[in-house]
Parts: C-alpha cells; structure tokens; sequence
C-alpha cells in the first residue's frame, strides 16, 4: 500500500510538472521581445542548418576577378578578399557556431555537469569532496589563456588523427569536413563550462535529499538512480533549463573569441571569428565595410538574442 500510495504521488507530480511547464510556456509567449529572440535565433540557426541545400554558393569557392566587391545581384552581401560569397560564407559559419554550441552544452552543461552536480550532492562525502576538488582545481585555470594553449597544442594531433582513419578506415573526408577543427574546440570549452553547472547543481541536491519525499522514498527501498530520476531531476529541471538559456550565448560567444584568435575552427571551414579577423582591418573597413559589418551585424544580432530569451525564461521563472 505504501508503495502504492508513494507511485500515485509521483504519477501527481509528473501532471502537476507538465501544467507547470505548460504555463511557463504561456508566460514566456506574452514577452514579445522572447519571442522575437526566439525568431532572430530561429532564423540564423536554421540558415545554417539548411546552408547546404540553400546556400547560392559553395563557402570554398573562390572568385578573385571579384574580390571585397559589395553587394550585387549575384552576391547579396558581396564578397571578401578571396572573392568568395558573404552570405554563403555567414549562412555555413551559423552552422559552425550552431554545431560547437549544441555539442558543448550536450557535453559539458548538461551531460557532465548536471550528472556530477547531482551525483556530488545526492552521494556527498569522498565522492563530493573528488567531484568538487578537480573543479575547483579546473576553475582555477585561466579559460581563455587555457583554451588557446590547448587548442593550439592538440589541433595538429588531431588532423593527424583524422588523416589516420581516414587511410586506415571506411571514413573520408574528416579533415575537409573540419571534423579536428570541431572536436578540439568543443572539448576545450567542455572541459571549462560543466563546473558552474555541477557547483549550482549539488547546492539545490544537497537542500532536496534533506525532504520529506525523498527520505520516504529511500526509507521503501527506492534505488539511488530511481531517487535521482524520479524524484531530483523533476525539481532541478527549472534551473537545467537557465542554465541552458544563459550558457548559449556564452558558449557561441567563446567559439567566436577562439576562431578571431585564430586557434579555434581553421580554414577552410568557416566561422565568424575567422570572418571578423579578415575584415578588422581599419583599411579594409574604411573601403569595404561590408566585410566587417556583415559577420558584426549576425554575431551581434545572435549574442544579443541569446541574452533576451535568458532574462525572459528568468522571469518565467521568477514565479514558479
């Protein structure tokens, strides 16, 4: 009966949970500047997703008899020093950008770091104390001075690498593809974005676990990973989702730094950072300012974005 009576609690709370997200939802779509956040995001991701299929031009097709020309018939936003096609070259470094920043965030925010906050603050003790130590040895790291350092040291292992499978496998086309390129940078930024995840995380674990329904639960033989889905994850999943809100930008944001640097995703993939650097010169500005103001324009548009859909899920949230 116990038993019994603690699954229709749980069968209450799952309903109760869907009605919460359900009006959140309906919070979220009377801000009209969430939805318009939603739209700019929506708009730059899905032309990068669909950047194979609708891009005018290949983004490693070269024309120099056409090079820094503005914009035409034939190139919409003009073209940069190689003579290649601006808006091509912006719809496939969406892509770039899209594909680190989901990679980063399955990886790193949500698989890492909510995994290790919420295994330190359920189990605590050496566990805990393993967990938090190697973040905060990890936190004490400079990022960006780090992730320069790293991306810089393993990139040409890892096109070796590439080139390896490739001769000795049924793979083709890693290194053209910037599969080294995509791997290293978004190893680097996980190793950096889980610790202000888990540290959050393990605080709000660390008040549950002391509840009433979680100590019935263990008390009828509930085993840890059933607490911890059943019961945790449902009440932290509110803060997974700022997490998630907040970090995007972040994340997009870095990759960006990392490329402008010139140790982020190399050539010939494209990226923004990479687009940036090619139009920062004061020069090159001065008589081409397309060049700069077309990467300036989406990449503002983009972080700008990300930060007003953050501070309105944190307001949807503010009532919960």
């Amino acid at each position: 009966m116990a038993t019994a009576s603690i699954e229709r609690s749980a069968e209450r709370d799952v309903h109760a949970g869907r009605g919460q997200w359900r009006e959140l939802w309906t919070r979220l779509r009377r801000k009209r500047l969430a939805l318009v956040s939603l739209a700019i995001i929506a708009v730059i991701y899905g032309a990068g997703l669909s950047a194979p299929l609708v891009a005018p031009y290949a983004y490693t097709e070269q024309n120099l008899d056409r090079a820094l020309e503005g914009p035409t018939r034939d190139h919409w936003l003009g073209t940069d020093r190689l003579g290649r096609d601006m808006l091509s070259r912006a719809m496939y470094s969406a892509r770039t950008t899209l594909i680190v920043t989901a990679a980063v965030l399955l990886t790193g925010s949500i698989l890492i770091g909510n995994g290790l906050g919420m295994l330190a603050g359920y189990r605590g003790g050496w566990i805990d104390n393993a967990i938090m130590r190697v973040g905060e040895v990890v936190s004490s790291l400079p990022g960006i001075p780090m992730l320069i350092l790293i991306n810089a040291g393993l990139a040409p292992r890892a096109i070796e690498a590439a080139r390896w499978l490739e001769g000795h496998t049924p793979l083709s086309g890693l290194v053209a593809s910037g599969f080294p390129s995509y791997l290293i940078v978004f190893a680097g930024l996980s190793l950096f974005s889980w610790i202000g995840t888990a540290r959050l995380i393990r605080a709000l674990v660390f008040q549950l676990r002391e509840r009433d329904f979680i100590m019935a639960a263990e008390g009828l033989g509930a085993p840890g990973g059933r607490v911890v889905v059943r019961h945790i994850l449902p009440n932290v999943a509110f803060l997974i989702v700022l997490q998630i809100s907040s970090g995007l930008g972040a994340i997009a944001g870095s990759e960006i730094v990392l490329t402008w640097f010139g140790v982020g995703v190399q050539p010939p993939v494209p990226s923004f950072g990479a687009m940036l650097f090619d139009g920062s010169g004061a020069r090159t500005f001065q008589s081409h300012p397309h060049v700069l103001l077309v990467p300036g324009v989406i990449v503002t548009l983009l972080l700008y974005a990300f930060v007003l859909l953050g501070d309105a899920i944190n307001d949807a949230f503010a009532h919960r």
